[in-house]
């Protein structure tokens, strides 16, 4: 049966036409699949899906995702990178090993402007929605997301009494006045690869933007899943930052504004 999917001219060279054709008559293609960006499930027989093939320095990788999260495209990625994917891609088929747990998490992001040092400042706040654990590491072991930040060279912080120092080879990417991603410094000095990137472009407010022009740089704050929550309003996400800093469970970083 025929599938509503995209393969871009990049996928397709790379892939070969023979491969490409056969996916989309659907003769290789999966009929459900869990996306690739979102991680929630899609029909590729019931809406439009696109095919993204990932490459490390040896292999490489096709997975599907949601058309309206992310198009066709080939995305390079390290080889450990890769090891994740296939993990992810092998539990679409049901057979999900016990590293591909904490692969579920997704990273939720809020954007809003924190007072520091008399000046409101553009921030960017990290919480999962899950347990974050090491790759490899048994599920249910705890929760390994600020260690791990730590090791990317992010700083604990106690209060928010002024800002965090730079995090050297990251950066926020704003386009057209919309967040697309946060960047962190490629593997032995390559390009930068995404550490998070927006399922579709977020929305900033004209304020956050001013200031993130303004200053040309970015704070951005993570803690573990469950310690700041969704905050309606500035004042109060400001608020949850300074408990959960006292409680020291913030990480922080300043990073440069890529982009407008």
């Amino acid at each position: 049966m025929p599938r509503m999917l995209d393969v871009s001219d990049d996928v397709r060279a790379e892939i070969g036409d023979e491969e490409a054709d056969r996916l989309l008559a659907g003769e290789n293609t999966p009929g459900s699949y869990d996306c690739t960006s979102c991680r929630t499930p899609g029909d590729s027989g019931q809406e439009r899906t696109s095919t993204v093939l990932f490459v490390g320095d040896e292999t490489a990788v096709l997975a599907f995702a949601h058309a309206s999260c992310l198009p066709s495209q080939i995305v390079t990625v390290s080889e450990e990178q890769l090891q994740g994917a296939v993990r992810s891609i092998t539990g679409e088929d049901g057979e999900a090993p016990t590293e591909a747990a904490p692969s579920q998490a997704v990273l939720g992001v809020t954007s809003g402007l924190v007072l520091i040092e008399g000046e409101l400042r553009p921030a960017l706040v990290v919480e999962p929605t899950g347990p974050i654990a090491r790759p490899g590491a048994a599920p249910g072991g705890g929760d390994d997301f600020l260690p791990l930040l730590i090791e990317q060279g992010f700083l604990p912080v106690t209060s928010l009494d002024t800002a965090p120092p730079v995090l050297h080879g990251w950066s926020v990417l704003l386009a057209m006045g919309q967040l697309h991603a946060v960047l962190q410094p490629g593997t032995n000095g390559g390009s930068p690869v995404a550490w998070w990137q927006a399922h579709q472009p977020l929305q900033v407010t004209e304020d956050w933007r001013a200031a993130a022009n303004k200053t040309q740089t970015v704070l951005l704050f993570a803690a573990p899943a469950g310690s700041i929550g969704r905050q309606p309003r500035e004042d109060l996400l400001r608020d949850a930052l300074d408990r959960t800093a006292a409680r020291g469970q913030l990480a922080a970083g300043s990073m440069p504004l890529a982009g407008t």
